[in-house]
């Protein structure tokens, strides 16, 4: 299932290399600016509109300077530019990068090329993380083996950049493929938990849900306050100058042939599971197929709804939705029931998983992943890193320390009160938090950071409009350190200048919280505060 979401993301995201990132200011003029002929500067840069389909009327100005999008005429173009190696490189570079999707010249073999560098590059990260959770169980560690791994991973990535440039970079560019997976298939991440949210929440009494939405609600938008002004009263302390920040790939719609190919896997998978439901060994394992499916289809005609739909039904409840209505209805045909099928879908057993396990078990590549992303935005990070560590570092401690307060005031039960305290870390970090603490429901855990995310994905511009909220800085920071990835999704889509401030916020609000938290003096004036 997962080699089928990697072709998948392959065949519909075509990411341009980082060799063509860089900006072309930094190209060399043109020496004839009399000529006739377009300037190498020109062409490059027409060139690079051509491969995102945006014809240019220089295209065609002149014979010899006509270039298509899928095979650039680079004859022409060395005509022009002879003593130029580094724009020869950025010109012939691209179509030879292993895993862009870009069949058509070669007759599929890059597909198949990029298939299995996605494959490589996906395993060895999911391999490093299963790696270090044994270990850090073996050696009865509590800080989150994940989030040890992505402090290795920076690291390694700063010493080669230091050394050998080279080396950094092309340890980037090979695992690539798997942070543009993990990147587009986020959000499925987060939905177990929300799937099998009526098992999880059956013994909270209606007076505490209402509490537990009281606090996510008011908790998230003071967490946005006090993150947002933060950023900006640093910001005219220090008065450094906002500046350009690398370019962040965004995921391309899904295509109609991966609905089809969903489609099938569903249709033959519940029908296998119907007729034997013990044809895989397990009712768990015969029933992994087909909630895979639904919970993907759910994630697919959810992404693709009118933004104005998506406000009230966000892909994360379609999501949701489509696998609790395969639950109930292979429940009810199969006479199991809804809860036997709810409870295949997320067993927590790893040696009899369903689909919400698998789905789970890339939580831990999601925290790997933050080092790439953050080593991307290092000189950002460098540049603004008052803003940015200060802001962290004041709405992570709020937020705990405000949800602890809140839940003993309005005399939310203490063990509920935990189970929340990360409501605005992403949800594979909050996770690794509330295992501190003994007695938290892990899926009220997930269920309100989700809840929290969806909160801040249809509100976080509106009231940061409402606080007055403008600097990109301050939005970025604010939104994500109060709706994590969710908010992130939802602000970079319409605000792509706040995007690398989101991606940074996300990354370290749960590296700040899952740190302090590994506190035990933290632990116990928690526990205290919440009774």
């Amino acid at each position: 299932m997962a080699a089928m979401m990697g072709i998948s993301a392959l065949r519909s995201h075509h990411p341009l290399p980082l060799s063509t990132a860089r900006p072309a200011t930094a190209l060399p003029r043109a020496t004839s600016p009399t000529s006739h002929q377009p300037s190498s500067l020109a062409l490059l840069r027409c060139r690079c509109r051509c491969r995102r389909s945006l014809p240019h009327s220089c295209c065609s100005s002149s014979p010899r300077a006509s270039l298509s999008p899928g095979a650039p005429d680079s004859a022409a173009f060395m005509a022009l530019a002879p003593n130029n190696a580094a724009l020869r490189h950025r010109l012939i570079a691209p179509n030879s990068t292993a895993g862009s999707g870009d069949a058509a010249a070669t007759g599929g073999l890059p597909s198949v090329v990029g298939i299995a560098h996605l494959a490589v590059s996906l395993g060895i990260v999911l391999a490093t993380d299963k790696y270090l959770k044994q270990a850090f169980v073996a050696a009865s560690i509590k800080f989150p083996s994940a989030l040890f791994g992505m402090f290795c991973i920076f690291s390694v990535l700063l010493v080669l950049d230091t050394v050998a440039p080279a080396l950094a970079k092309a340890f980037m560019d090979f695992f690539e493929p798997a942070t543009l997976f993990i990147q587009r298939w986020l959000p499925l991440f987060y939905v177990p938990s929300l799937v099998v949210l009526p098992l999880a929440v059956r013994d909270v009494p209606a007076a505490s849900g209402l509490k537990i939405c009281l606090i996510t609600f008011g908790g998230w938008f003071a967490s946005l306050a006090v993150a947002g002004y933060t950023a900006l009263t640093v910001r005219k302390i220090v008065k450094t100058e906002l500046i350009a920040a690398e370019p962040m790939g965004k995921p391309s719609a899904f295509a109609t042939l991966e609905f089809w190919a969903w489609g099938a896997v569903f249709v033959a998978s519940f029908a296998t599971a119907f007729v034997n439901p013990t044809a895989l060994g397990t009712t768990a394992r015969t029933c992994l197929p087909f909630m895979l499916a639904s919970t993907v289809l759910g994630y697919m005609v959810g992404s693709g709804l009118p933004s104005g739909i998506k406000k009230l039904l966000h892909p994360i409840i379609c999501c949701a939705l489509s696998a609790n209505l395969s639950a109930v209805a292979y429940g009810y045909l199969s006479g199991s029931g809804i809860d036997a099928a709810l409870g295949d879908y997320l067993t927590k057993v790893p040696s009899n998983p369903g689909a919400g396990d698998v789905l789970m078990g890339f939580l831990g590549s999601v925290i790997l992943s933050f080092a790439f992303s953050m080593f991307k935005q290092r000189k950002l990070v460098k540049r603004h890193a008052a803003e940015i560590f200060t802001s962290i570092a004041i709405a992570s401690t709020f937020s705990l320390y405000s949800t602890a307060i809140l839940g003993r005031l309005i005399g939310l039960e203490p063990t509920l009160t935990i189970s929340i305290l990360p409501r605005c870390i992403t949800v594979a970090l909050a996770l690794s938090i509330v295992s501190f603490f003994e007695g938290a429901n892990t899926s009220l855990t997930a269920a309100v950071v989700v809840l929290t995310g969806l909160i801040g994905a249809n509100f976080v511009q509106a009231a940061m409009d409402k606080l007055g909220l403008n600097d990109p800085i301050a939005r970025g920071i604010g939104t994500a350190s109060s709706a994590h990835g969710l908010g992130t999704a939802a602000l970079s889509a319409k605000e792509p200048e706040a995007l690398p401030f989101c991606a940074i916020a996300y990354a370290l609000t749960g590296i700040f919280g899952s740190l302090i938290c590994s506190s035990p003096a933290v632990r116990q004036s928690l526990v205290f505060i919440a009774g």
